[in-house]
């Protein structure tokens, strides 16, 4: 077990990172069609609607409250954070999010598997990443009552250390993480999984979402009229004249030049 935990916890996470920040940028270079949300809105609101948004605010709370739980050093808030509220705090908003996120997902899953045209108009990666992602999510539920036990915060630093090893390229301690309570270890593992299909699946479009947020610092666009006389009081001698429209069986009809030949080849 000892080789399984370093390859699953020192190993597979640099290959699912790599899998994942190498296959969206050749994803999105070569097939930029495919970068999309495949959004099936159009065919039926009905569920989509509370399912969506249900969805799309408990994940992107537990997505951004583990970056930051994860990643930010114990020394950055220890001074006015104890390692123990902030277990707490972790529990009590992870477990209403992820309450959330868990109603919105089953929605969407529900919809996608009865309803038949969306059924019939899904890829089969659509479906298994949504089950996926609703697995990983009943995981994570499951690991809040052990949570509840460790309130000291001991767990939540282990992992984060770990994290923060990953992330720095530094060496890991895999029998550290070995000792945890299994739904911590399936989580990881399933997680990191998550990244690896990352690059294969709808899930790019999350991407698209982040880098939105430059819209909001875009410089204003320049809307100019096509019309000639925006702004002119009088009409200018030089701006052009309309043009008359004349009936053709008005128009002059265009005479040949002497020596040139007519239509039959002859000379007039």
């Amino acid at each position: 077990m000892t080789s399984l935990h370093g390859f699953l916890f020192g190993v597979y996470p640099y290959i699912c990172l790599s899998v994942f920040l190498l296959g969206s940028l050749l994803r999105f270079d070569r097939d930029q069609y495919t970068w999309k949300s495949d959004s099936s809105q159009l065919l039926r609101t009905g569920l989509l609607r509370w399912g969506s948004n249900l969805f799309h605010v408990g994940i992107l709370f537990l997505f951004f409250g583990h970056l930051i739980g994860l990643l930010a050093p114990h020394a950055f808030y220890a001074h006015f954070l104890e390692a123990s509220v902030k277990q707490k705090i972790a529990i009590y908003s992870g477990g209403l999010f992820g309450v959330l996120c868990f109603i919105g997902l089953s929605m969407l899953i529900y919809r996608r598997m009865f309803d038949e045209r969306i059924r019939y108009t899904s890829h089969k990666t659509d479906l298994a990443i949504l089950l996926i992602l609703w697995v990983q999510l009943v995981v994570g539920l499951i690991t809040l009552p052990f949570s509840w036990a460790h309130s000291d915060g001991s767990v939540m630093l282990i992992l984060a250390d770990w994290a923060q090893r990953i992330l720095t390229l530094r060496t890991v301690d895999a029998e550290v993480l070995a000792g945890l309570p299994w739904p911590y270890l399936f989580h990881i593992v399933f997680g990191m999984t998550i990244f690896l299909l990352f690059p294969f699946s709808r899930l790019v479009h999350v991407w698209s979402g982040f880098a939105s947020v430059g819209y909001l610092f875009r410089p204003y666009q320049v809307v100019r009229s096509r019309r000639l006389d925006v702004g002119v009081t009088t009409r200018s001698s030089h701006a052009p004249q309309p043009v008359q429209a004349v009936h053709p069986a008005h128009r002059p009809v265009a005479q040949a030049p002497t020596g040139a030949a007519s239509p039959k080849g002859e000379f007039s």
